[in-house]
C-alpha cells in the first residue's frame, strides 16, 4: 500500500448525481466541511463528465503521485505490483488487475455488481486462482496473487495502452456499456467467456451456493497500463477515505447522508484541527461523479478572511456541483 499523508485527505462519492443521493443533500449538516472549507482556498478543479473511464477520485489520485496518463490507463495495477515488490524497478510492461464479480443477468442486461459485497475469503480466491492461470497463460497473461482477496494482479503487453473502465464507474451499469471495445481487447473478451464457463463448474461456486452468496461468476479488468515514473511508486499519496463509497454506488441516500456525518465528525475533523494547530500543508479534494476540487492552505490576512465570508455561504453547494 502506498504511504499516505494524514494532512491530505481525498473524498471519492462525495457528490453524487443519483437520484436518492442527490436528495439527502439538502438533509447534510456539516459544520466541520463549512468550517474548513472557510478557510481553505480552491487550489484546483478537474471537471469532466461521466463518459469518462477513470473517474475523478482517481484522476487526481494519480495527479498527485505525478502520474499523467490518458482517460481509462492509469497504472494501478503496475503501481501496485512495483510496491509488493511483484514488478522490478524499471520494468515497463503492461499491468492490469483482475477482480472476481458476480454478473447480474437481468431480462434485457448484465449489469455489474459490486465485488466488494460478494464476500470472497483468501482460499476461493486462491483456488480460483489456481483453476484461472492455464487459460490466461495460453493468451500471455501472468497472473499474480494480491494481498486483496479476489483481485490478481496480470502481467501482459497487451495491457499497456488499454483503455478500461474503472469498478468504481461500471458498478450497476449493463457491462457492456464499459467493456473496453478496442480490437486489442478481442483475446480478453474470449478469455472472459472461457472464464464464465470455468467459474461455473468450480467447487467454490457450489460452496458459495449452500452459504447463500452470491456465485462468482465473471471478472473485471482495470488499472492498465505501464508505470513509467518510476517516482511515483515512492510518492506520498493523500488519504483515501472511502466510508461513502458502498452507498453512493447502491444510491442509498440515507446511507450515504450517515456516512457523510460521520466522516465530518471524524477524519475531516481531524483535518480541522491540523489546520487550527497550524499546519501549513493541509489539503481537502473533494470528488464526485464529473469533478474533483482540491482545497489547500493559503495566506492568511484581512483580505482572505472576507473572501472567506463568502465562501463560507457557497461550502454548501461545492458537493452539489461535483
Amino acid at each position: 500500500m502506498a504511504e499516505t499523508s494524514p494532512r491530505q485527505l481525498l473524498i471519492p462519492f462525495a457528490g453524487r448525481g443519483s437520484p436518492s443521493c442527490r436528495a439527502a443533500l439538502s438533509t447534510l449538516r456539516l459544520p466541520n466541511l463549512e468550517n474548513l472549507l472557510s478557510r481553505l482556498t480552491l487550489a484546483e478543479t478537474d471537471t469532466q463528465d461521466e463518459s469518462t473511464r477513470s473517474p475523478p477520485h482517481e484522476r487526481a489520485l494519480a495527479q498527485a503521485l505525478g502520474i499523467s496518463a490518458p482517460d481509462g490507463c492509469i497504472p494501478w495495477a503496475a503501481l501496485e505490483a512495483r510496491r509488493l515488490g511483484i514488478a522490478a524497478p524499471g520494468d515497463t510492461e503492461g499491468w492490469g488487475t483482475v477482480t472476481l464479480c458476480n454478473w447480474q443477468v437481468g431480462i434485457d442486461d448484465v449489469v455489474l455488481g459490486d465485488p466488494a459485497s460478494i464476500e470472497i475469503d483468501a482460499g476461493e480466491s486462491a483456488a480460483l486462482l489456481e483453476a484461472a492461470r492455464p487459460f490466461f497463460e495460453e493468451d500471455g497473461i501472468a497472473l499474480h496473487a494480491s494481498p486483496v482477496p479476489g483481485r490478481w494482479l496480470a502481467r501482459a503487453g497487451i495491457f499497456d495502452g488499454l483503455a478500461t473502465a474503472s469498478i468504481d464507474r461500471a458498478v450497476g451499469y449493463p457491462v457492456s456499456q464499459w467493456s473496453p471495445l478496442a480490437d486489442a481487447a478481442r483475446p480478453l473478451r474470449r478469455l472472459q467467456n472461457e472464464m464464465q464457463m470455468l467459474l461455473y463448474t468450480q467447487r467454490v461456486n457450489d460452496d458459495r451456493a449452500a452459504r447463500g452468496v452470491p456465485p462468482i461468476n465473471s471478472f473485471w479488468l482495470a488499472g492498465t497500463g505501464a508505470l513509467k515514473n518510476e517516482a511515483a511508486a515512492i510518492a506520498v499519496a493523500p488519504a483515501a477515505d472511502d466510508s461513502l463509497r458502498t452507498a453512493a454506488l447502491r444510491d442509498d441516500g440515507i446511507g450515504w447522508a450517515e456516512a457523510w456525518q460521520a466522516l465530518d465528525a471524524g477524519p475531516v475533523a481531524a483535518l480541522l484541527a491540523e489546520y487550527t494547530r497550524g499546519a501549513n500543508d493541509v489539503s481537502l479534494t473533494l470528488c464526485g461523479d464529473r469533478a474533483s476540487q482540491r482545497y489547500t492552505v493559503q495566506p492568511r490576512g484581512l483580505a482572505r478572511w472576507a473572501k472567506s465570508l463568502f465562501e463560507r455561504k457557497r461550502a454548501a453547494g461545492v458537493l452539489e456541483a461535483l
